[in-house]
This record gives structure tokens, C-alpha cells and sequence, in this order.
């Protein structure tokens, strides 16, 4: 039963951390830090959830489940089972490896999904958009509304709108290039996937539901800051302050688009430049580590 404890321990502190990320404020300093906090919240729930189910059902071993995967894999193979495992525990064998293939399964689904809407996207671009000698490496949409988005991929491309490009000056329009750029970069399509899949999988679960948004909203942080990085504050935070008074803004599906997420909350928080808290994310990076290596050691021993 020891195992059966570990994972539903890993469980709770999954839980109990995914409410401290929330509710904290201290990611906003640290997307990036809190970005990999996050994915390791997400996997080491995913994990433990998965194994809390086969460790109860695997009680008869007595070994860690990875060794009693095995042993029980063998004893299925010569039609036998040990003293005292029951057609119960077996299923609840089942009910874990049901639950690791609906959040593979979901997960495959979703990037299939993505990809899908990515292409028709890239189709239709092909056909509407232009290329601008004042716009370097991104792709013009004719479209009165702001818009800027980043469509990922193996092929990413950034799009502004006519409408954008009437509302920026040339400092501004350059740190918002620099913003889609780092999505595109750092691939925060793939970032977002896994929450993406686990939000349909438990779409009435309220922490699932504050995981996703919480990191739809990093990812936007993280893109700031890389804008910020190289342009300052100023410019970024004001063409901000325009897409949020534009109001009508364009995203389209599978996109990551500059005006998605708490415009307002991101040019304060832009305007604070507060600087990050090493000692925290150091200990916060240290919590996420330990969430992720219990689970895959039990599974792996």
C-alpha cells in the first residue's frame, strides 16, 4: 500500500500546488519559470492519476507498479494471476491504463485538430494575404480590425492587419513583430497543447479550467518580455493600450494572437518592471522537479 500512498500524495501536492500557482502573483515576474511549473504540475498529475488506480490494483505484488506491470503482464501471458488479486483490482489496472490512453488520445486529437486548422489557415493566407516591403517576414491581411497573430508551426508565419498597421507607429509595430516572434520561436503552441487537451478531457474541473488560462496567459508574458528585451517597455505597453481601445480584434483558430489575454493586467504589469524572484522560482523549479520525478520513478523502478 505504500504505493498506492506515494501516488495519492503526488496527486494532493499536484492539486495543492496547481491552487498556489493561481493565486500567485509572483509568475507574472517569472512566465518563464512559472511556464515549466505548470507543465510539470500538468505531467506529474497526469502520471499519478494514471497510477493511483494500477497501485491499488497491483497490491498482490508487492512491488513498485513498474516491476508489477511487468510481473503481471507475464502471469496474463500464462493464463495466471497471484493468490489474492482479485477481478476488482484487475480492473482497476484497466481504469489506469483507460485513463493514460484518454489523455494520449486527447492529447494526439488536439494536435491533430491544431494542425488542421494551422493548414486550412495557411491556405487561405496564401490566397488573402500580401507581402509588405514595410513589414519584413510577416504577411499583410487586408482587414480593417487590429490584428496581429503568430500561426505556428514547422512553417510559422506572422500576420498583421491593414487595420493594425493604420494603428501603430513604427516602434510600436516592431515590438509586437518581436512578440509573435517569440511564439513562433519557442513553439508556445505545444506549450498550451497539453492544458488544451486536458481542459476537453475535464472541462468541469475549476483547476483544469484556471491551468489553461493561467498559461494562455504566461505564454503572453513570456512573449512581452522577449519583446521588451529588445524594444523597451514603452513601445510594447502602448500598442497594448491600442489593441485593447481597438476592442474588435481578430484571432483565429490555432493562432496565438498579441490582443488574446488581460491587455490591461500585461501594460501594468509591463509599467511595474519589477525584477524576478530568483529565490522563489529557484524553490518553485525545485517543487516542480520532485512533482515530476515521483510519479516516473514509481513507474520506472
Amino acid at each position: 500500500m505504500v504505493y498506492v500512498l506515494h501516488f495519492g500524495l503526488s496527486v494532493l501536492a499536484c492539486w495543492l500546488t496547481a491552487q498556489v500557482l493561481t493565486r500567485s502573483t509572483w509568475t507574472w515576474r517569472s512566465p518563464g519559470v512559472a511556464i515549466l511549473c505548470w507543465q510539470a504540475v500538468g505531467l506529474g498529475a497526469g502520471l499519478s492519476t494514471i497510477g493511483l488506480p494500477m497501485a491499488l490494483g497491483l497490491t498482490a505484488y508487492d512491488l513498485p507498479p513498474g516491476s508489477a506491470l511487468w510481473a503481471l503482464a507475464g502471469d496474463l501471458r500464462r493464463g495466471a494471476l497471484p493468490g489474492g488479486m482479485s477481478a476488482v483490482q484487475l480492473g482497476l489496472v484497466g481504469v489506469g491504463g483507460g485513463i493514460g490512453v484518454v489523455l494520449f488520445s486527447t492529447t494526439v486529437r488536439s494536435l491533430r485538430s491544431a494542425v488542421v486548422a494551422q493548414r486550412r489557415h495557411r491556405d487561405l493566407l496564401a490566397l488573402v494575404a500580401r507581402q509588405d516591403p514595410t513589414v519584413p517576414d510577416a504577411l499583410v491581411l487586408d482587414h480593417p480590425s487590429a490584428a496581429a497573430y503568430c500561426l505556428p508551426g514547422v512553417r510559422p508565419r506572422v500576420v498583421v492587419s491593414a487595420g493594425a498597421l493604420d494603428l501603430l507607429d513604427r516602434a510600436e509595430l516592431a515590438a509586437v513583430l518581436t512578440h509573435e516572434r517569440t511564439h513562433a520561436q519557442e513553439r508556445h503552441d505545444l506549450v498550451l497543447l497539453p492544458f488544451t487537451a486536458l481542459r476537453r478531457v475535464l472541462p468541469w474541473m475549476r483547476w483544469v479550467r484556471d491551468a489553461h488560462e493561467r498559461v494562455a496567459l504566461l505564454v503572453e508574458m513570456r512573449a512581452d518580455d522577449k519583446a521588451r528585451k529588445f524594444h523597451a517597455e514603452a513601445p510594447l505597453a502602448a500598442a497594448l493600450r491600442r489593441f485593447a481601445a481597438a476592442g474588435d480584434r481578430i484571432a483565429p483558430a490555432g493562432t496565438l494572437g498579441i490582443g488574446n489575454q488581460d491587455l490591461d493586467l500585461r501594460v501594468r504589469r509591463l509599467l511595474e518592471s519589477r525584477r524576478p524572484p530568483r529565490l522563489l522560482g529557484a524553490a518553485a523549479l525545485g517543487v516542480a522537479t520532485v512533482l515530476v520525478a515521483l510519479p516516473i520513478s514509481l513507474f520506472l523502478s
